[in-house]
């Protein structure tokens, strides 16, 4: 006889999903189309029907435990065909606004950062620090240094500050990175997930990397080339921000580069790929009237700070070259605090997704 089991929901956990995008979750009554007509379900674990019922009643340590909230690629088929409107897609994306915040460190900052009092601070914290730097700075400090390179952005921030503070920064986002994936694995391995984690994580790299999944959509097939526009831009400035970083700390180059050397054009073809994947996401969502009334404030941070640090950087690349001083330095200066903006928030918001997607796809796979 099977043995019993005490059933405790969360209350404020379900009251959390339905404000967090699933409001609709209630109207579920278990059919199970959306197991059917899912295309990434797996036979022997389907999803979302599961999932549903365990979210109405509240088991979250459950539900944040289970790798099928990042497997589901929210394709849309399920949302489309269920006969009650219950949204199965958009629940699970408030499945994983509430993982993302459940497996935080420091875990003060999941919450603050899902509300907009959290990019307020935020901001207001990068603009204090880079208004305080930019006073020690040779212009702050009136340096003879100012005017021998002019219409520079070292007259701004010695380039070796911003290098030694950006690299320092993403030295503590990866910790807090490594922290919430550890707490992650722990409660895959509790809840049943035991596929090989290391020797799935290659195989899932390729996956997410090609997006192969997203191509298997049926309903919302249009939103794998915005996601994998923006996921390859972003990866490609990155790439080239980092290797630029370095060089210069260590004397390799000095910036600003030409416009005909191989890393800015790489880096202005990495923008111009991410911004046409970003317009294409906003598209999708803006034109979709259902969606947009779905969309809620952690569907839309990422895509705005990353818009708006790729736009920034168009913008004083123009300025530096038509040397309009001042506004150069003042674009500059707002350009550095959304890139802080985004960095700080990166294990905390939808840019979390690539690693706890990667991470449950390696759980899940086949020994």
């Amino acid at each position: 006889m099977p043995e019993a089991q005490l059933v405790e929901p969360d209350v404020r956990f379900i009251t959390d999903v339905m404000r967090a995008g699933g409001g609709d979750l209630k109207k579920c009554y278990q059919c199970a189309t959306c197991s059917v007509v899912c295309t990434l379900s797996p036979e022997d674990a389907p999803f979302p029907r599961k999932q549903m019922i365990r979210a109405q009643w509240g088991l979250k340590g459950r539900l944040m435990a289970d790798p099928a909230i990042w497997l589901c690629h929210n394709c849309g088929d399920c949302t489309t065909h269920c006969p009650r409107g219950a949204k199965p897609g958009e629940v699970f994306g408030a499945l994983r606004n509430e993982a993302i915040q459940h497996f935080a460190f420091p875990g003060f900052l999941g919450p603050l950062l899902s509300r907009p009092a959290g990019l307020f601070a935020l901001l207001m914290t990068g603009a204090l620090i880079f208004g305080l730097l930019a006073l020690a700075g040779p212009m702050g400090a009136s340096s003879p240094a100012a005017t021998e390179h002019a219409f520079e952005f070292a007259n701004l921030y010695p380039l070796w500050v911003i290098e030694t503070f950006f690299f320092s920064l993403s030295g503590l986002i990866l910790v807090a990175f490594l922290a919430g994936m550890a707490r992650f694995v722990s409660a895959l391995r509790v809840s049943g997930a035991d596929g090989p984690i290391l020797a799935g994580l290659v195989p899932a790299a390729v996956d997410i990397m090609t997006h192969a999944r997203f191509a298997k959509c049926g309903q919302e097939r249009g939103r794998y080339i915005g996601h994998l526009a923006t996921f390859w831009g972003f990866l490609g400035l990155a790439g080239v921000s980092t290797v630029v970083g370095f060089a210069t700390m260590f004397g390799v180059m000095h910036t600003p580069l030409p416009q005909s050397n191989v890393l800015k054009i790489l880096g202005n073809l990495s923008g111009a790929v991410a911004i046409v994947g970003v317009l294409l996401l906003l598209a999708d969502r803006l034109r979709d009237p259902v969606k947009r009334a779905a969309s809620t404030y952690f569907d839309w941070f990422f895509v705005w700070t990353l818009s708006g640090v790729i736009g920034t950087g168009a913008l004083i690349q123009f300025l530096r070259l038509a040397q309009a001083t001042p506004w150069m330095y003042v674009w500059y200066f707002v350009h550095l605090v959304l890139i802080f903006a985004l960095f700080v928030s990166a294990p905390y918001t939808k840019f979390a997704h690539v690693a706890y997607r990667t991470v449950a796809m390696a759980a899940s796979s086949r020994k």
